[in-house]
């Protein structure tokens, strides 16, 4: 399955957080949002990074608990990893794997369509399998 054959099923799009907003906004848009990370636009509106929560527990080490007085920019991972919706599920899970990440942001060219996390990436392979199975006791039963 291709990533451009996922659901999209995300409440009010993809949620993004500026370079310039602090640390303890980040947190708590993540906290009501229930989401584990944010993309990152700088002042032009380019995506510039990721903030996760890895981020954020990593950067509290060097700046205690003062996460007001952070910007995000101080703590985001700068090097985005990036994926097209013409990848499968298996190889960003891959990707996943293999970087120690959670989150991948998927562009279509340029342009931002989907951000994609592991755990959609894993119910999708859950549904596959569950599919898969149903088929077969369909076909043995026939």
């Amino acid at each position: 399955m291709r990533l451009s054959e996922l659901p999209r099923n995300r409440e009010g799009g993809i949620i993004q957080i500026s370079d310039t907003d602090s640390i303890l906004n980040a947190a708590t848009i993540m906290t009501e949002s229930k989401i584990g990370a944010l993309l990152v636009q700088n002042e032009e509106g380019a995506i510039v990074g990721i903030l996760s929560e890895r981020d954020i527990v990593r950067g509290m080490r060097g700046h205690s608990a003062d996460l007001n007085g952070i910007a995000v920019k101080e703590l985001m991972t700068k090097m985005l990893i990036r994926c097209s919706p013409d990848d499968t599920v298996n190889s960003a899970l891959g990707m996943m794997t293999n970087r120690r990440i959670r989150h991948l942001p998927v562009f279509d060219g340029d342009e931002l369509v989907g951000f994609v996390s592991i755990g959609d990436l894993v119910k999708s392979k859950i549904e596959e399998v569950q599919a898969e199975a149903e088929a077969m006791r369909q076909y043995i039963a026939s």
